[in-house]
């Protein structure tokens, strides 16, 4: 009883304490929040067009001061704004890589908020197209805030952010798109317009697919420039490895760097790469290989031969699809047969993956394994339907016989009646 007495006696003391210390947290934090750079040019209606309280910088208790120096605390604006104190104010375009750079390529300083950003940067974005005119005096150019804006930055996995895979393409299309702008680079701008319309730029764009090739995949993302003629193949191979390993191996590849022929943008484009087709091989017209080679020439005759063993495994796996669809329509097994055809599927892959080796020899070989399996699964379709109609001829020939049995007996269940009534 006194200790229950003691507890409802010290209720009132614990609830004081309570309040003062949530009274303390309060203030603190209000102390802590006070941005008089905030407050002024929220007064005076002058924000920063792109401001946005979700920036991932405020986020994390960066403010305007942590980047143009001066002190938010104070309310007199000379006191707030005074170099001696070390305010920046505004940094021209020129300044402005240097200016992010003293955090970003602070590697300690990172640390503390994403250690996993990388540090070099602003060392990058030096040895790009954009970097290397800034330092010849091009005002111009693109800078850090180009990009990722000023004061409106985002996580590049933010659907928000400027740099978002899906926002990209528009980010660097508001320059490259420009043709008075770009008017003096002797650049085309209709790399957007091109792209959208690329077998990439519909993954991205139709399928929303966020993993689809833009600018900065192929480009480079601060250190951004043209692909050199010898990259060319490593940067469409980052992706498309195998098909990579089998050009740079073969004789046509090897003749095309020494020539310094461009080597899959020749055949294939780039801001316009088209999704690819079995009409781009032979020496039909929409063919590829025609473009370069004639009638009668070894890579013609290489072209027409690649292509018939594509046209025949194609065809048998067709025929394999089709008989394998009347096996499940008939409701007999076709787990065997499904197992069969992905494995002639892939070998139809990998002979279209192949055909930048340029080797009849590679190409048939694989083709052939798939001819293999789809013939395998042709054969044990047939199985199944001979299995399908052997027990519907069963069924038939049991039918009738239990109906001639049916007969009979009726038969003779009404002739052995008739007797009893004679009787």
């Amino acid at each position: 009883m006194k200790l229950k007495l003691n507890l409802f006696l010290a209720l009132p003391a614990l609830f004081l304490l309570f309040n003062l210390q949530a009274n303390a947290f309060s203030t603190a934090s209000q102390d802590s929040t006070v941005d008089n750079c905030i407050a002024c040019h929220q007064d005076n209606d002058n924000m920063p067009d792109n401001y946005n309280p979700e920036d991932i910088h405020y986020k994390v208790g960066l403010s305007c001061f942590n980047c143009h120096g001066g002190n938010p605390k104070t309310e007199d604006e000379d006191a707030a704004m005074d170099p001696d104190k070390g305010f920046l104010g505004a940094p021209s375009k020129e300044e402005i890589p240097a200016f992010c750079g003293r955090c970003h390529s602070d590697f300690a300083f990172m640390q503390q908020y994403r250690s996993e950003v990388e540090t070099d940067q602003e060392s990058q974005y030096y040895t790009s197209q954009h970097g290397t005119l800034l330092k010849k005096g091009d005002t111009k150019v693109a800078v850090c805030s180009n990009c990722h804006t000023a004061h409106s930055i985002f996580s590049p996995n933010d659907p928000r952010s400027s740099v978002y895979p899906a926002n990209l393409p528009e980010t660097c299309n508001a320059c490259h798109g420009d043709a008075e702008y770009m008017k003096d680079y002797s650049i085309p701008t209709n790399q957007y317009k091109l792209y959208k319309t690329s077998v990439h730029g519909i993954d991205l764009y139709e399928k929303h697919d966020m993993s689809a090739p833009v600018c900065n995949d192929c480009h480079g993302n601060h250190g951004a420039r043209p692909p050199e003629l010898n990259s060319i193949p490593r940067i469409c191979g980052s992706c498309h490895v195998k098909n990579l390993n089998y050009f740079s191996s073969s004789p046509m590849g090897k003749e095309m760097e020494e020539e310094e022929i461009h080597t899959c943008e020749t055949c294939h484009g780039y801001h316009d790469i088209q999704k690819a087709s079995d009409d781009f091989i032979g020496t039909g017209e929409k063919s590829f290989c025609i473009e370069c080679h004639d009638e009668g020439d070894e890579g013609y005759i290489t072209a027409a031969f690649i292509k018939s063993r594509i046209d025949t495994l194609k065809l048998k796996y067709s025929t394999a699809s089709d008989d394998m669809n009347n096996v499940i329509i008939k409701g007999m097994d076709d787990i065997d047969i499904s197992f069969k055809l992905k494995e002639a599927r892939q070998k139809l892959i990998e002979t279209r993956t192949a055909i930048h080796s340029f080797d009849t020899s590679q190409v048939n070989t694989i083709a052939s394994q798939g001819i293999k399996l789809s013939n395998e699964a042709i054969g044990m379709a047939q199985k199944e339907m001979d299995e399908y109609y052997n027990r519907r001829t069963g069924f038939i020939y049991s039918s009738i016989a239990l109906l001639i049995l049916g007969l009979a007996l009726y038969l003779k269940i009404r002739t052995k009646n008739g007797k009893d009534k004679k009787a």
